[in-house]
């Protein structure tokens, strides 16, 4: 058994829907009467790490006097107070309708009124006289034969009794509506039905063809008020893909659903939750991008989501992110720190510089800092469209669906599986300590005033907020220090330079004696190393040096490293010595 048969139990008899009324602990829900608004069951679905698998409890509002009757996996209560409670294990339980009998038990008891009972009291005896009462006159109804149109005849008869079961409810519904794909009818009806997973089955002959000739309009475009029920039988078609060609044809329909029927304000009040809810199973189970999905999740699942994977992978994030995701995941207010208010860019900037530090300097304990604080990410059972009428003939193929970076949908051996990281799992005071110790510290470095008090327990968070003001020290120093860029590809044109500056200084005598000792085969002698103490005119001897490897093309980078020179700044004093 599972606790979401027990959901869909209580949900098509007694109209009682599964409220999850904890974000931060998903796994845990409450079924209430509607009609005392009282809770009659405590659902619990929580994962074993040692077993490997989820472990599903549920403590129902029954009596303690169900105990005595020695039925399998039941016990005290686990988390509920007192006589009425009492705990279920669900995989010790034998037969799911036991657990239905537990609930029936529970909503008649919280349903019983208060009377007298008198024991032993003689009646009164007396004489009634009857008065004659003239019946109504019986409306001639029409002939089966007349009514019923023969498709509608045809698709009654493809029903299958079966064991009742939902799955088999699922089945004739998946293989009924194949059938009516493409029937249209123009019989309107406008009573209210009000049935909990409606199929064709539970609906009469009139409401039937009320519902086609309803449904004729809806693929029109005419969105009219329709029974909740009918809404609902229309909804489950297209997850069934009934009426449509594609998957994407099925999610634009449900959106013009959306907009045309329930933004009119038509529909029950749970209709456009149960809506975006089988949108995003629909959507995974057919393959459809992520990113037509994700705005039908529920901003602060998202909101979560973005907020880990900025934490988890912060290099390729601007401070803005990092320092929103900090706020986000710790529940601290950063941005009313003096250090924020004082300077919103450098605040920002060194909070997210802490837990970058943090990040590459690792837990005390050994382990990565964001693991630390956010766990592993786990597998969790997943149930598309488990409140839905539903039906599929074949197992799923194995799938890897990744929503966002840290939600994952894995289906190996047609069982479903969510991959996510689980709020129960965060040391939410580790995150807190960090980011209030840096707050202090960066206050105290930066004399913002309003200091805050040293907390005994937090002095372990003070080695990354220390190690990343010491980096920001660096980085300013270097930031100071005059940058110098050797740009050794530019020696090519300091020679040329000096060539043609040489040539300008040549007499044409000069310059005529050198053509004739051009005409001689023996090449030129190369200049000469000078003598220590020897220099060229106006250059000393470390530039006179460097002048004459660069006419021999030789290397000058060892008299430049060494004489502490900028080769922009030797060329210009070259330049002038020899114009000079």
């Amino acid at each position: 058994m599972d606790l979401a048969e027990l959901a869909a139990y209580a949900e098509e008899k007694y109209r009682m829907r599964e409220e999850h009324k904890w974000s931060e602990f998903p796994g845990f829900s409450v079924l209430t009467d509607p009609d005392t608004g009282k809770w009659v069951a405590l659902l619990m679905r929580q994962w074993d790490f040692d077993a490997g698998m989820e472990i599903q409890r549920c403590d129902i509002k029954c009596g303690r006097e169900a105990l005595s009757g020695r039925m399998p996996g039941l016990s005290a209560p686990f988390r509920m107070k007192g006589e009425k409670w009492v705990g279920v294990k669900i995989e010790e339980v034998d037969s799911p309708e036991a657990v239905f009998r537990l609930l029936d038990r529970a909503i008649a008891a919280g349903r019983q009124q208060g009377a007298t009972i008198v024991l032993n009291q003689a009646p009164v005896q007396q004489k009634v006289v009857y008065g004659d009462t003239a019946l109504p006159r019986r409306e001639r109804r029409p002939m089966m034969d007349e009514a019923v149109p023969e498709k509608i005849r045809q698709m009654l008869a493809l029903y299958q009794y079966q064991d009742g079961s939902f799955e088999g409810k699922c089945r004739n519904f998946y293989r009924q509506g194949k059938f009516m794909e493409d029937y249209t009818d123009d019989e309107p009806w406008t009573g209210d039905i009000q049935r909990y997973f409606p199929t064709y089955h539970d609906l009469n002959i009139r409401q039937l063809r009320g519902y086609f000739t309803w449904r004729a309009g809806v693929r029109r475009g005419e969105f009219t008020p329709a029974a909740a029920s009918m809404a609902y039988l229309y909804l489950y078609e297209l997850l069934n893909g009934i009426g449509v060609c594609s998957p994407e044809e099925a999610l634009e329909k449900m959106r013009a659903f959306e907009a045309g029927f329930l933004d009119a304000g038509f529909g029950d009040a749970a209709m456009r939750g149960n809506l975006h809810r089988w949108m995003l199973d629909y959507g995974v189970l057919h393959g459809v991008p992520a990113e037509q999905l994700r705005p039908l999740i529920d901003p602060i699942v998202l909101q979560k989501d973005e907020a880990l994977a900025v934490l988890r992978d912060p290099e390729g994030q601007d401070d803005e992110a990092v320092f929103s995701a900090l706020c986000g995941m710790s529940g601290k207010k950063l941005e009313q720190s003096p250090m924020v208010k004082r300077n919103e860019q450098q605040g920002k900037h060194l909070f997210a510089a802490v837990w970058r530090t943090a990040l590459q300097m690792g837990a005390e304990d050994g382990r990565d800092f964001f693991t630390a604080c956010f766990g592993e990410p786990k597998a969790f059972p997943w149930y598309p469209l488990a409140n839905a009428v539903y039906w599929t003939e074949e197992p799923h193929p194995e799938t890897d669906y990744h929503l966002d970076n840290c939600r994952t949908y894995r289906c190996r051996g047609g069982v479903w599986r969510e991959q996510r990281y689980d709020s129960l799992s965060f040391d939410r005071q580790r995150l807190q300590t960090l980011l209030r110790e840096a707050d202090r510290l960066l206050r105290k470095e930066l004399k913002t005033g309003h200091y805050l008090r040293e907390m005994p327990g937090d002095t372990w968070a003070a080695v990354y907020t220390e190690a990343a003001i010491q980096a920001e020290r660096q980085a300013a120093i270097e930031a100071a220090r005059p940058k110098i860029t050797l740009d050794l590809s530019s020696l090519d044109q300091i020679r040329q330079d000096a060539q043609a500056t040489r040539d300008s200084l040549l007499t044409e005598e000069e310059m005529d004696k050198g053509t004739e000792e051009e005409k001689v085969p023996a090449a030129p002698p190369a200049p000469s190393e000078p003598e220590p103490g020897e220099t060229i005119a106006g250059l000393d001897p470390v530039h006179t040096r460097i002048l004459l490897a660069l006419l021999n093309g030789g290397p000058i980078e060892k008299e430049l490293k060494e004489n502490h020179l900028m080769l922009s700044v030797v060329a210009d004093t070259i330049n002038g010595a020899l114009f000079d």
